[in-house]
């Protein structure tokens, strides 16, 4: 078996393995494979031979342990202990009801608390302003509903080890949808929440077509008002390129490949939307380390099909054992026992056989090893319907033919993510290209793990043409295209995400979909200075190519982000400041503050505004050092190509206890001041995100303006006492 690294270690023990009541870790990496292993061969009781029991388990150990094949992390945290819940994902439906909204609102609340992840359409939810006859009032439309829905999932994931996530979908055709798309514009809302917008292809061939849009009330039925479709797409677009989303679903494409249409619409994902689903289903998912299936530079497809054989009883398995949180989710699970099949570990696939990420033929083997694992998972899921019979939903589905009278599961694969377990495994994540080659993963609490690829490593140390003064520099580099002295070999075989160009990415992503029965995780990466222009070109790439969605991010366009370069690794297009020139011009405007006087300065040199500093009236103290640290972020900021606009916006509307009023406006804090003096530079102001006084001084809540007076609701503070 081979041995774990210390990154995977870490990983189990801080979130996998059995604790005492101590905190105190009792049981090992093959114990855990051990306890699952046992937990999950025990459905084969249910279908009467004893015997097989202890034959499963030992085949179940064997290619967890050897770490060919993970399932999805509930199963391993969860088999054999007392929670078991084994699934990672569940769709909920949302219908246009206060009932509905807060039945659903509870069902996640006990999703969440057992570990798995949730998905909605909040598109049955009425537009805002739209009337309610039963009370007379207006509606709050479906994004105020979801701020309840994260608020609650970031109360109930504190204690959890395995954080609830929320996906909400909205279609392109809701009245409400230019609010979908820029709710996270500002960072500060939804944290707990993937956004993605359904895309229809009317509305795709109306872009196309540059002719305008209907946006439909649902509750209704009726037209509300028609917008150009291409601007609501250059929306999308411009809000992807500032933070990463909304993603993208291709809705119609995806319920054309249903396997289960009379069961109704899918309307809905999981949280990293490789896992459509009706309401009520959950994914049940695992992933095969191909990695582990090259030998002497050639696929092993033989000792694949065994193991894919496995993988597939072991889903099956889960689907029997797995204690589910909701009476109506296990019901519909059991009912069509949908399966998830993926793979991890295809970047080190492709460098062990030494082909590039980003060539023809890396896509070649991409449809080549998907076609092979689909039909043998497939063939897996007949031999089982032989010895178990076919899920009860197989009726009418489009199994049901003469050809096909056998088939155990409504579908049979995924690509999933596998951050967490592609760690364990030591492996390339999902079906993504290496981040870097040296990087820190920032994971569980703060903490970080540092990681330079061991494939890399073992390349160096073959390759003897190699000075040990360049062995040191790759080391410490995160990419190496475009290092002096590497050989070109190397540099091939070795290359990163943001080093693949969009038109590669998604050609490995629809190699992989044309063969996935479900969808495709994958991120399409971005270097800092890709534009808008970039991102609509990726858009119309993935449509014409056959994608049920996709996802991008443009590097350091978040805050917070998973993988990071390290310090001093090179890094392509990425984010480094120009020098300040010797001499810039601009100007200085005064604005009123809560902490007194502030004077902001912007500057600029040829290129362009280069710098923004301020300085409080009165010199020394805190909030005159909190002052001058954001002058010197922003002129970093600036300097390394980030738009002023962009920066405006972010600190708009910054609340500290001490807002005052200027010239008919509320100055929120000195942030706030800072932003409005940015927005009478470029000539925009940027809003502030609501109509508030700042923070409550007592309990930090939000302070309010009315009856004449300054007041907190949440406890009851005011300035008028």
């Amino acid at each position: 078996m081979p041995a774990l690294n210390a990154n995977a270690q870490f990983v189990l023990a801080k979130r996998y393995l059995k604790k005492n009541e101590r905190g105190e870790v009792i049981e090992t990496a093959d114990d855990m494979f051990k306890r699952v292993s046992r937990a999950v061969a025990k459905a084969d009781e249910k279908y009467g031979d004893p015997d097989a029991v202890a034959d499963s388990e030992e085949k179940f150990f064997r290619i967890m342990a050897g770490l060919d094949f993970l399932p999805n992390s509930p199963t391993l945290m969860n088999a054999g202990r007392q929670l078991g819940q084994l699934s990672a994902c569940f769709v909920l439906p949302i219908e246009d009801s206060i009932e509905s909204i807060f039945e659903t609102l509870k069902n996640t609340a006990i999703i969440h608390k057992s570990g798995g992840g949730t998905g909605f359409s909040f598109s049955r939810i009425r537009p805002a302003n739209d009337k309610v006859k039963s009370t007379r009032g207006i509606s709050s439309g479906p994004i105020s509903f979801m701020r309840i829905f994260d608020a609650t999932t970031e109360t109930i994931k504190q204690g959890g080890a395995r954080r609830g996530a929320n996906m909400a979908v909205l279609r392109i055709d809701h009245p409400d949808i230019e609010g979908f798309i820029s709710a996270k514009k500002k960072g500060s809302h939804l944290n707990n929440f993937n956004l993605s917008v359904a895309l229809t292809e009317d509305f795709m061939e109306k872009v196309r077509q540059n002719v305008p849009f209907a946006l439909i009330n649902p509750h209704t039925g009726l037209k509300v008002r028609e917008l150009s479709a291409g601007s609501i797409f250059d929306k999308i677009v411009d809000s992807a390129w500032e933070n990463g989303e909304p993603g993208i679903l291709f809705i119609d494409r995806i319920n054309r490949s249903s396997t289960l249409p009379r069961l109704g619409p899918i309307e809905a994902t999981n949280p990293c939307g490789e896992q459509p689903l009706l309401a009520y289903e959950s994914c049940n998912l695992g992933s095969i380390n191909l990695s582990r299936f090259v030998d002497r530079g050639a696929i092993n497809y033989e000792r694949m099909g065994q193991v894919v054989a496995i993988a597939v009883h072991f889903l099956d398995n889960v689907i029997d054992v797995n204690k589910y949180p909701l009476r109506e989710i296990e019901k519909l699970t059991l009912a069509n026992r949908k399966i998830g099949l993926g793979v991890m570990g295809f970047a080190d696939m492709l460098i062990k056989l030494g082909i590039a990420y980003d060539s023809q033929r890396a896509a070649e083997i991409a449809d080549e090893v998907m076609a092979f694992i689909n039909q043998a998972a497939k063939e897996a899921s007949i031999e089982l319907a032989r010895e178990r019979g076919n899920f009860p939903n197989y009726q009418g589905s489009i199994f049901d033919d003469p050809k096909t009278p056998f088939m155990r599961n409504a579908t049979h694969t995924t690509i999933a993510p596998t951050g967490t377990i592609s760690i364990i495994a030591g492996c390339s994540s999902g079906i993504e290209p290496l981040f870097a080659l040296r990087y820190a993963r920032h994971i569980l609490d703060g903490q970080q793990l540092e990681e330079v690829h061991p494939l890399l490593i073992e390349a160096l140390e073959r390759d003897k043409s190699i000075t040990s003064e360049l062995k040191q520099e790759i080391m410490a580099s995160g990419m190496i295209r475009e290092l002096a002295g590497v050989p070109e070999s190397l540099k091939e075989i070795f290359v990163t995400a943001m080093e693949v160009l969009p038109e590669a990415h998604i050609r490995i992503q629809a190699a992989f979909q044309r063969h996935t029965d479900n969808a495709v995780s994958k991120t399409i990466n971005f270097p800092a200075n890709a534009t808008p222009a970039d991102i609509k070109r990726a858009y119309w790439l993935a449509y014409e190519a056959g994608l049920k969605g996709l996802t991008i991010y443009r590097y350091g366009s978040r805050a917070e982000q998973v993988l990071r370069l390290q310090d001093g690794a090179r890094f392509t297009n990425g984010l480094t400041p120009r020098p300040r020139p010797g001499r810039t011009h601009g100007l200085t405007e005064r604005i009123k503050a809560g902490c007194g006087n502030l004077y902001v300065t912007v500057n600029s040199d040829p290129q362009g505004i280069c710098e923004v500093f301020a300085s409080m009236g009165k010199t020394g103290g805190c909030a005159s050092s909190q002052v001058e640290a954001i002058g010197r972020l922003v002129s970093l900021a600036l300097r390394s190509g980030v738009s002023l606009s962009v920066i405006g916006e972010e600190l708009a509307g910054i609340r500290c206890p001490s807002p005052i009023w200027q010239n008919g406006e509320m100055v929120l804090s000195c942030p706030d001041a800072v932003a409005k003096v940015i927005g009478n530079v470029i000539g925009t102001r940027p809003a502030s995100t609501s109509p508030t006084m700042g923070a409550c001084p007592d309990c930090g809540g939000t302070l309010k303006h009315e009856e004449g007076c300054i007041a907190c609701h949440s406890c009851g503070f005011s300035r008028c006492e």
